[in-house]
């Protein structure tokens, strides 16, 4: 039996980005086909889709009217078609702690995601690539699924605690300036790669994969770079 091939994928992404949640869940069905095909060793990278975005939030829906010149009519469409991308993607971006009507839902907001990025910075570092994973699907999950404020470091506190991490630990980090500076090298990385949108996903450091992309794709390009690998 052949050993699986040894593969890292460097993921650039944005907790507010739902096309990032839809690709992870298009890759997550990829490698379930490859099966012992490939042995994935998975990082999330920095990139803020909205860096300057106020402590106040905006509105989701006003949010992608505003920035992409749309009507809220035509940017509710945009969001019904997302939808429609992650119920193929396996993943949710609806909210799913109201009653069946949603008339409890809270408003769908966009936040600034520098802290969060810190937080995952650390727990690569600190943690490991499973733990950094476990934490970046938690905070998709706080963000789409529960619609939590995740720029709020109480709520980012929670979403560590609830995938294991040390809570005192993440606090520390959330004020680390170094862990700051090394998300902002993160972000220029991802410009000098010619990245401007996510989800980029970069396999062994060498071959990117821009955008979301059916697990049919991520099939096929993953098995190409195993044999350029093994060539």
């Amino acid at each position: 039996m052949t050993a699986p091939h040894p593969m890292t994928i460097d993921i650039w992404s944005d907790v507010m980005c739902p096309w990032c949640y839809v690709g992870w869940g298009n890759l997550k069905q990829a490698l379930e086909q490859l099966g012992d095909e490939v042995e994935p060793q998975i990082r999330w990278h920095a990139f803020e889709l909205n860096p300057d975005m106020a402590p106040e939030g905006e509105d989701r829906t006003a949010h992608i009217a505003r920035k992409y010149g749309r009507t809220l009519d035509e940017s509710k469409a945009v969001q019904g078609r997302m939808r429609e991308a992650a119920d193929t993607a396996k993943v949710s971006l609806d909210y799913e702690g109201a009653g069946e009507d949603g008339a409890d839902a809270p408003p769908a907001m966009m936040w600034n995601t520098r802290d969060a990025h810190k937080l995952l910075t650390w727990a690569l570092e600190q943690a490991g690539p499973q733990a950094q994973t476990a934490l970046k699907l938690a905070l998709f999950k706080a963000h789409f699924n529960a619609r939590r404020n995740v720029s709020d470091h109480e709520v980012l506190l929670d979403v560590a605690a609830s995938v294991g991490l040390h809570r005192e630990a993440a606090k520390a980090a959330l004020v680390d300036s170094d862990l700051e500076a090394r998300v902002v090298a993160e972000e220029r990385a991802a410009w000098d790669m010619n990245i401007s949108g996510v989800p980029a996903m970069v396999l062994n450091g060498k071959f990117m994969v821009p955008g979301a992309q059916p697990p049919e794709t991520y099939v096929n390009v993953l098995r190409r770079v195993i044999e350029k690998t093994a060539a």
